[in-house]
């Protein structure tokens, strides 16, 4: 996995295989490949691990499937981005979901430059689009990338701002597909003159519930994420909480109480988040972040290897505690008494069965039967 050569033309037909199977995501993914030391491997030994978690085996993406997919991308004149291999971002990697293979069109060099997210209300404020659209620029000129999600409004804004100095833009769906379809031009300048990521398969349409996904590429990328606008419950809010949880800054632009488009940034700064007016503040709140960008925020997360002999007996205690309500690896942990890596195996086994939902925070829970 700490491998940074590139991926072979074979290994990465397994990978994606692997991470095109459904209902294997990102933390079973990277436990398989953990385990087994190989996607191949990892794809062999799915059928017993299932069988071991009394359940039915998911159906492995064939090789043709997988080499269709990626000639497609070459096609598009995209490349794979392999998780722990090549120019994957390290930032990226240090997060636990991180996702095991990404999509990009454009200059990959921008993902070794420091980088700050932008985000903000679709229905923003010319006011606000202005702002942004300067702070992006201010940023760029200062050497910073800017990251955000080619979504209308302020994202829209901070992509224009820092086209010419860098920016990287994260969609929902497909390398190939446009979303929102007024965009499609400036889709297309980000994929000759910036970065164009995508975690989706090309041709997939973008769904409600691909978004979060793709709001933690965002903060995943990034050193700290501004808010500019953003309504409460919106998505920019999601983004900044996963910026939050990943150990990066968060920052907002306050904004008049008397605006609802303000509310959810002025909800961040009475809950903490540092108050922003220009680039320079967002600078100095970063500074402290370049001094270590190299320790703790860009190192990759590995987890904790898997025991080489299953103990049916813990996987029968860990089983038992599990029910419909969500709970923490570590709440299995202390009220089993089993091993952490006998409880990740246990999980995993659950998982391939088709028995086991994964939560946000890293929490499980028993699909009922």
């Amino acid at each position: 996995m700490n491998n940074r050569a590139r991926p072979t033309i074979e290994d990465l037909t397994d990978r994606i295989r692997l991470i095109r199977t459904p209902g294997i995501g990102p933390v079973t993914y990277r436990q398989l490949l953990t385990r087994f030391g190989s996607a191949r491997a990892g794809i062999e030994a799915i059928p017993d691990l299932a069988r071991r978690g009394r359940g039915k085996a998911p159906r492995v993406v064939s090789p043709t499937e997988a080499e269709r997919e990626r000639e497609r991308v070459e096609r598009l004149g995209g490349h794979y981005l392999a998780l722990g291999q090549g120019l994957y971002p390290r930032r990226l990697a240090a997060l636990e979901d991180a996702p095991p293979l990404l999509t990009a069109k454009g200059r990959l060099n921008l993902l070794d430059r420091p980088a700050v997210a932008m985000v903000g209300a679709r229905n923003a404020s010319a006011a606000a689009c202005r702002f942004a659209r300067g702070m992006a620029r201010d940023l760029g000129q200062e050497g910073r990338v800017v990251v955000s999600g080619l979504a209308r409004g302020i994202d829209s804004a901070a992509h224009d701002g820092s086209l010419e100095t860098g920016t990287i833009a994260v969609i929902a769906g497909g390398l190939d597909i446009t979303y929102p379809p007024q965009n499609e031009a400036r889709q297309s300048d980000i994929a000759e003159r910036g970065l164009l990521v995508a975690e989706m398969p090309p041709g997939t349409e973008p769904r409600a519930r691909h978004f979060p996904y793709r709001n933690r590429i965002i903060a995943g990328l990034s050193d700290g994420v501004v808010v500019v606008e953003a309504a409460p419950r919106s998505g920019s809010l999601i983004t900044a909480r996963l910026a939050a949880e990943a150990g990066r800054e968060v920052m907002a632009v306050p904004g008049s109480p008397l605006d609802p488009r303000a509310r959810g940034c002025n909800g961040l700064i009475r809950d903490g988040a540092s108050l922003v007016q220009d680039a320079n503040d967002v600078i100095a709140c970063l500074s402290p972040l370049d001094a270590r960008a190299s320790a703790a925020v860009a190192e990759e997360r590995e987890p904790a290897p898997l025991p080489a002999v299953p103990d049916d007996a813990a996987s029968a205690e860990v089983e038992a505690l599990l029910g419909p309500v969500p709970v923490s690896v570590d709440e299995l942990v202390r009220q089993s008494g089993v091993a952490l890596a006998q409880v990740q195996l246990a999980l995993l086994e659950l998982d391939l069965a088709g028995r086991l939902d994964r939560h946000a925070g890293g929490r499980v829970s028993l699909i009922p039967a």
